[in-house]
């Protein structure tokens, strides 16, 4: 009986090689684009469609991995003598399982314990640090005109013919003593220079990234929140509560990333004013040192953001969503309560009843000492209950309105309704 003839390991091994390859560049640059804090803004609703499309393609990526597993064993003795195509198979193996799993783990965080997101956004994120550039090593050193051999020095010299095995005559390469072959070939000094160019531009930024990133599975030393230098000019700083300064809940284990829609603003004291108004009794309108007079609590929370990472135990003070509810007079027709950003861009809202829940604080410390203006400060709403960006940085106006709003993420394809 005919039939139609199977494909060689070396064909199908080829063909498989070809998607990985053009799969592992979707992925790269799409996770770079989601990763990258500018793209963020004017992405826009793209966002969403990209981080599905990286989804789908790491998924696609899996049935390559399922597809290869039938030949691995093949594979493997056809290279047993090569031990750097044995090093490459397992290093490209190790990244690209780690990369499936710790994605999985991110796409269905939802579902899973906060601290598996942590570790896998960590595993993720290493991965990308090393896989990247040793691919990027790996595809240029292996191009075509990178391979290409040493061409042979002049020949000066007839070499007298010798026979080949077959009878034919063949000439062997003489090479004048004047011009000795070079010390490095082309190959390697592609090689070489590929190399280093990659590690100046890839180690400096990676042990910034390793020494944020360690803190995510341990305690901050002075909070999360807090840097040396703040570019607000907020004066006076607000006085902690006896227990927001004692950090009652033993610090913030953890680092925030940094994540805006804008340039990040800058706050000054003299300036700054906090609104509530709509539909309320009595709009208030606040300076900084009456804001710092209202009474304030303490309370200690984790903070989830929807991207996968989580910072625990961190102790918020502020004024608590409901008394300043309460002080404004909320009128019957009031169903939603919008927050605007101090960036003139940012907005969000909650029901009226979410906005009520006691623990929704509009703080003004974090771990006991004034919020950074990087992570929202000086004034900032919590929402421990909800995904990070209900959580309204940079906050300076409460409004009470009748009908539905939808954030700045909501109308970009997030939920509305952003439960942990």
């Amino acid at each position: 009986m005919g039939g139609r003839k199977r494909p060689g390991l070396g064909k199908q091994l080829a063909e498989l090689h070809r998607w990985n390859a053009w799969l592992v560049v979707v992925l790269a640059v799409s996770g770079l684009l989601l990763s990258w804090g500018a793209a963020r803004g004017w992405l826009g609703e793209g966002r969403v469609w990209l981080k599905q499309l990286h989804i789908y393609i790491g998924l696609i990526t899996a049935v390559i991995l399922v597809l290869y597993g039938p030949l691995m064993k093949r594979h493997l003795k056809q290279i047993r003598t090569r031990p750097r195509q044995k090093g490459n198979l397992a290093v490209v193996l190790v990244l690209l399982v780690g990369w499936l799993l710790s994605g999985i783990v991110l796409w269905q965080f939802r579902h899973l314990p906060p601290r598996w997101s942590n570790g896998a956004l960590a595993v993720h994120d290493l991965l990308t640090w090393v896989g990247l550039p040793y691919i990027a090593y790996h595809s240029i050193t292996r191009l075509r005109w990178a391979r290409k051999p040493e061409k042979r020095a002049i020949r000066t010299t007839e070499e007298p013919e010798r026979a080949a095995p077959g009878g034919e005559p063949r000439r062997e390469p003489a090479y004048s003593a004047a011009e000795p072959q070079a010390w490095m070939s082309r190959k390697q000094f592609i090689q070489w220079s590929v190399g280093l160019a990659i590690t100046v531009a890839v180690v400096p930024p990676f042990f910034r990234w390793a020494g944020r990133t360690l803190g995510d599975f341990g305690p901050s030393e002075a909070g999360g929140m807090t840097k040396e230098t703040d570019p607000n000019r907020m004066l006076p700083p607000p006085e902690p509560l006896p227990d927001s300064a004692n950090v009652i809940g033993g610090g913030a284990q953890g680092r925030f990333r940094v994540y805006t829609v804008t340039p990040l603003p800058k706050f000054d004291s003299a300036s700054w004013s906090f609104t509530i108004d709509g539909l309320v009794d009595n709009p208030i309108k606040w300076n900084w040192g009456d804001f710092l007079q209202l009474k304030r609590v303490v309370q200690v929370s984790d903070f989830h953001c929807v991207t996968g990472w989580s910072v625990y135990h961190n102790t918020w003070e502020g004024v608590p969503l409901s008394q300043l509810l309460s002080a404004a007079g909320v009128r019957p027709g009031a169903r939603f309560v919008k927050f605007y950003s101090g960036d003139g861009e940012y907005t969000d809202a909650l029901s009226l009843e979410q906005a009520q829940m006691e623990d929704v604080l509009v703080a003004v410390l974090h771990d006991g000492k004034p919020i950074h203006r990087d992570y929202g400060g000086p004034v900032r709403l919590i929402v421990p209950k909800m995904y990070a960006y209900k959580s309204v940085k940079w906050l300076e106006r409460i409004e009470l309105i009748e009908e539905p709003h939808y954030g700045y993420w909501e109308v970009r394809g997030y939920d509305n309704d952003a439960w942990v």
